[in-house]
């Protein structure tokens, strides 16, 4: 694959001016694949200080980086201008303490969490791994505290943790979120499968109404975060709210995670999806505007335009 000197420039030059750079599809608060997700998940629980580039905003860039780099994938990590490697690689050098060292940071705590596997978990685990010849039992925790069980053969370099007689192995990140977790099998409508209580995962988003919402306003001790697209916006305006959008992003996220955000949108539905995603960033307190600017619209201020 060629690559054209002004892209080979462009890509030295941003090299140059950062030490880790992850080309990746998306932002790093923001990512648009799995891979990337989870690559910039390692790298915002390590560092603060680095520079993500959305390949899909800059097609010159996404083909410019397989060439530079002669590697055909994204994500890319690069540190010091040196091509670290993709996804994998990257997840195997955080779990092994390799990408540690690199980035200069102490080695990662390997101590195994206390965890708790009640008798039906552990009896339903017991089933299911009686067919899996060679393989171990796996727990993934990403970032936003979703958990997944899946069965894999060992590398050596996984955390193991044991409780009832069941053996869970689990990598680096996962074992510092998963200290003190009780897992259970459960029974509901939507069927039967283990369930974790984990207190290390942030608060679910709550529910506010619009009249709590005016009250928390008025107190001061609360930013409104408007996800509405800017022609809804501009319509129907919501006096001081912040707007979410590309430009934004970063800087919301970067805010106290201590720091009470309340999502609005026309109705209260696409807000929730936001009010999530901040929550899987770590934020504490998130609260999603029910009935959205329409129920401000018809409870609080008339003035505001309903459609």
């Amino acid at each position: 694959m060629n690559l054209a000197p002004e892209t080979r420039d462009r890509i030295e030059d941003i090299l140059r001016n950062h030490r880790i750079v992850l080309f990746m599809k998306g932002t790093r608060n923001a990512p648009r694949c799995g891979f990337s997700a989870g690559t910039a998940g390692i790298l915002n629980g390590l560092v603060d200080d680095y520079a993500s580039v959305d390949v899909l905003a800059d097609p010159e860039i996404r083909e410019g980086i397989k060439a530079y780099g002669n590697w055909p994938t994204i994500p890319q990590l690069y540190v010091d201008g040196e091509l670290i490697g993709g996804a994998d690689i990257v997840a195997g050098m955080a779990n092994s303490g390799e990408l540690h060292e690199l980035l200069g940071l102490p080695k990662p705590d390997r101590t195994p969490p206390s965890i708790t596997v009640s008798d039906a978990a552990a009896d339903a685990m017991r089933a299911g791994l009686a067919d899996a010849d060679g393989m171990a039992l796996h727990l993934s925790i990403d970032a936003r505290f979703q958990a997944q069980f899946f069965l894999r053969e060992t590398d050596g370099t996984e955390i193991r943790a044991e409780s009832n007689g069941i053996a869970i192995l689990m990598d680096v990140a996962t074992a510092q979120r998963a200290r003190g977790i009780a897992i259970d099998w459960v029974d509901t409508v939507q069927g039967s499968g283990l369930s974790i209580t984990n207190p290390n995962a942030p608060p679910t988003v709550q529910s506010l109404d619009v009249q709590g919402l005016k009250a928390r306003i008025a107190a001061g001790d609360i930013t409104v975060v408007d996800v509405r697209p800017a022609p809804d916006r501009q319509y129907a305006p919501f006096a001081g709210a912040e707007i979410l959008d590309e430009d934004s992003i970063a800087r919301l996220s970067a805010l106290p995670k201590d720091r009470p955000l309340a999502f609005l949108c026309h109705h209260g539905n696409s807000s929730r999806g936001a009010a999530e995603h901040f929550r899987g960033l770590g934020f504490r307190q998130v609260f999603n505007v029910e009935g959205g600017i329409d129920a401000w619209s018809r409870q609080i201020d008339e003035s505001v335009p309903r459609y």
